[in-house]
């Protein structure tokens, strides 16, 4: 068996293990590349290592603690509660308020499953008190995250064009974010409609305020335990109180735009700043910021070290650690030229697609974005593919699909969503994620790859 097959078949099987148990895929990656590395390609421990992605460590540990420490001085939800006034009791706006401020928050960094942990229990409150369709709101929280999810600066922007830049590829960011935003937007306005919105039309709320902060009527707030690994999460109910240091959503008067969260939305603009328009690199910039803010306001750092996203730092680096390491042997040229030798490149695009589509919706979009882009080089080096277009295709099929239940951010929504009506919002994710499943590919592909323009 050659070192080749190998290597897919290491592959396969950490993505199938994170998958149906709870180990970590990030560890089993760099445990498998440990493996194969030593006892079959023959590479010294140097060599294995030297495959860790040190730029891409900062960029993550960079804007998680940013944003541990916005959530922490309540800057986070400041940003919530201005969005949600702004509605002006017009239910119909409050699924689209939720969008926005979910997408914000991936945009400016946070991990696409810790802006859902965080707004998915206010959303699910919003379904409960106005008679919401928990499914619509918790389709277009989980949009909002996918849309803001691939801007310059965020987690799978940062990933996705990181994986471009590292293999010489053309890349276009500011496409590959508009365009994803654009496409969450289209799904947002079919789920609106398919999911009951249009009752919601001309409905208005005597008092926004008290759905905020769990006035009567509002759900108790539901408590997620995930496991540290792969796509699988296990849903259990308890009471979540605020993490230390948060200021409650019940009390309008402790969300006064104060000094600290000025000079955090201040850091975080200087952060868009400089990434967009200055070319600087965004880790850097963002542990930048937040040392500025633990200078002067060492109270909002507390703790924010513990509530980087460090399981979402091992996942990324382990997996680009492992593909690191089939890049030097060769595999990933032997795919590429295997699926160049189909000879349809437009088939071979789409085969790529359907398969980041379908792991993505049981395992780690983050793994995947990883693992599957370096797969495509080879095939998009030859040119008969589009590379910009490719990249944008593949990475929309891999993110819309976090909707089904068992990808983390639609168990989060199943999760928090009102007890009596969770196994029916279960099963209609479940049927929504899986037709993105073959949806997505198919339109993406359309678009974005069969033209031949980008």
């Amino acid at each position: 068996m050659s070192d080749h097959v190998i290597s897919i078949i290491a592959l396969a099987l950490v993505f199938t293990i994170a998958t149906f148990t709870s180990v970590h895929m990030g560890a089993l990656a760099i445990v498998a590349a440990f493996l194969v590395g030593t006892f079959f390609v023959h590479e010294t421990t140097d060599e294995i290592f030297g495959g860790f992605p040190g730029d891409l460590f900062v960029v993550l540990v960079g804007v998680t603690f940013l944003f541990a420490i916005a959530k922490n001085n309540g800057t986070v939800d400041w940003l919530v509660h201005a969005s949600t006034r702004a509605v002006r009791g017009r239910i119909a706006l409050i699924p689209w308020v939720m969008f926005l401020v979910t997408a914000v928050l991936t945009a400016v960094g946070a991990v696409v499953p810790a802006a859902v942990a965080i707004i998915a229990p206010i959303g699910m409150g919003f379904a409960v008190r106005y008679r919401i369709n928990p499914v619509l709101l918790g389709l277009f929280i989980i949009n909002g995250a996918s849309a803001g999810g691939f801007s310059p600066i965020s987690i799978f922007g940062s990933i996705t064009n990181g994986v471009v830049e590292r293999n010489d590829l053309p890349g276009n960011p500011t496409l590959l974010f508009v365009s994803s935003f654009v496409f969450n937007v289209v799904l947002c306005v079919v789920v609106f409609f398919m999911f009951g919105g249009r009752k919601l039309l001309g409905r208005r709320a005597d008092d926004l305020t008290d759905a905020l902060g769990g006035g009567t009527g509002t759900a108790p707030r539901a408590g997620v335990g995930t496991p540290s690994g792969g796509g699988g999460t296990a849903l259990r109910t308890a009471p979540a109180p605020a993490p230390t240091g948060t200021v409650a959503l019940d009390d309008p008067a402790g969300l006064r735009l104060n000094r600290v969260r000025a000079l955090t939305l201040t850091g975080l603009l200087g952060l868009v700043v400089g990434a967009l328009f200055f070319d600087l690199n965004v880790g850097m910039l963002a542990l930048t910021v937040t040392v500025v803010l633990s200078l002067l306001s060492p109270e909002s750092a507390k703790g924010a070290v513990d509530r980087c996203a460090w399981s979402t730092v091992l996942l990324v680096c382990g997996i680009v650690t492992f593909v690191s390491m089939m890049e030097r042997i060769g595999t990933i040229d032997w795919l590429g030229t295997s699926v160049a030798d189909i000879g349809a490149p437009l088939l071979g695009a789409l085969l790529i697609c359907g398969i980041g589509a379908v792991v993505s919706a049981f395992a780690s979009t983050t793994g995947i974005l990883g693992a599957l882009i370096p797969l495509a080089v080879p095939f998009l080096l030859a040119g008969e593919v589009g590379a910009v277009g490719m990249v944008t295709a593949l990475a929309i099929s891999s993110s819309v699909v976090d909707s089904s239940p068992i990808s983390t951010s639609g168990a989060l929504v199943t999760a928090n969503a009102p007890e009596e009506q969770r196994d029916v919002v279960f099963r209609r994710l479940m049927t929504w994620g899986m037709s993105m499943a073959v949806i997505a590919p198919l339109v993406t592909w359309t678009i974005f790859v069969v033209p031949g323009w980008l």
